[in-house]
């Protein structure tokens, strides 16, 4: 029983995808009598938590009743008042956690109070499951940088597009559909300026959902190359487009981005490059908390060399198009030796119909 109220949760949890960020996904179950008489999740950012909403669902007494939560209850006042108060003063008995919060203004103090008070508290709940539907959310809180997700899409033959740089389409309609739901759950969508100068991207989120959000669109341009006439800097969208540039970007056209409703953020120069772990030094204190990396090859290559990336999401699909000199997902001064590889772990294979997605964590030895 105490896995089937958490799965509950969870799936209650996933509702708030791209509504929430910075903040994390959490559901909240309150269970009386082996019978579900609440429910709720956190909703939006800023809004009331999954507790609360539980309690406002809830269509009988919660006195003495069971409350299953993904996360631990806060115990501080943040935008909402602190949900273990809460829920002692709504005579919970009983509290099943799916994870501590990970968050030091939090950490167990919430926990503490519910046991204080006499709850029994039991924590653990398909933990691994919770800590996956909130690893932006920890990898944010933890380590003050964004999570990053590298998505690449190759012909089996490996390559991205033509000799001619042609590369609509690589991958079906339900990839590209799976795509634009990452881009929905995500803060910001990055891309590199070659990308922007071949294809000339909207890098919005196109999903049947009529409330499907539109990440924050990052283009990474050292030279100040991007035209002030291309879609991402004119079109409409409730979200920003923010051109990473270093000291070569004329003031001129920088002025210019700003009036037309663009952010420009200055790096230093690293390897003659926009410093990429700068930049996302810079996002955190932004609050964006997750990146989706669609870039091209060179770009693709520097996320990885710097070890921004945190999961691989890469689509396969069965066409061959050859050419010697066709572009590869991962491009760059490359490896030389293969025990140097990147290498991935707590791989997934997927199927989108004929296309299979390959997702995987970056193993970093550091950690």
């Amino acid at each position: 029983m105490k896995t089937k109220y958490m799965k509950r949760a969870i799936e209650l949890a996933k509702k708030g995808r791209g509504y929430t960020n910075p903040n994390p996904l959490v559901g909240a179950v309150i269970v009386k009598n082996d019978e579900i008489i609440g429910e709720g999740y956190h909703e939006f950012y800023g809004g009331p938590h999954a507790e609360v909403n539980a309690f406002r669902n809830a269509i009988k007494d919660v006195g003495g009743a069971t409350m299953y939560v993904t996360l631990e209850p806060c115990s501080h006042f943040g935008k909402t008042p602190p949900c273990a108060n809460n829920i002692v003063n709504k005579g919970i008995s009983k509290v099943l956690i799916g994870m501590r919060d990970p968050n030091p203004l939090v950490a167990g103090k919430g926990i503490e109070i519910l046991k204080n008070e006499g709850i029994d508290v039991e924590v653990g709940i398909l933990e691994e499951e919770v800590k996956k539907l909130n690893e932006i959310f920890v990898k944010y809180i933890t380590k003050k940088r964004p999570f990053c997700i590298l998505k690449t899409a190759m012909t089996l033959d490996g390559k991205i597009a033509t000799v001619t740089g042609d590369s609509k389409w690589i991958t079906n309609e339900e990839s590209r559909k799976y795509v634009h739901n990452i881009r929905h759950h995500v803060s910001a969508i990055m891309v590199g300026i070659g990308t922007v100068l071949v294809d000339n991207p909207r890098l919005t989120t196109r999903i049947d959902e009529k409330n499907g959000l539109d990440p924050i669109r990052i283009i990474v341009d050292t030279k100040g190359k991007i035209p002030l006439n291309f879609k991402v800097l004119n079109i409409e969208s409730d979200a920003k487009t923010i051109i990473a540039t270093t000291k070569y970007m004329d003031e001129q056209k920088i002025k210019a981005i700003q009036e037309k409703g663009g952010d420009v953020i200055i790096t230093p120069l690293k390897n003659d490059r926009v410093d990429i772990e700068d930049l996302m030094d810079q996002l955190y204190k932004m609050k964006i908390d997750s990146v989706l990396l669609e870039g091209g090859s060179t770009l693709n290559y520097s996320a990885l060399e710097e070890g921004i990336v945190d999961k691989v999401v890469s689509f396969i699909s069965p066409k061959i198009i050859g050419g010697q000199h066709a572009k590869t997902p991962v491009g760059g001064k490359g490896k030389e030796k293969i025990r140097d590889a990147f290498n991935l772990e707590n791989v997934s294979l997927f199927r989108f119909h004929e296309d299979i997605m390959i997702e995987g964590y970056l193993r970093k030895e550091d950690e």
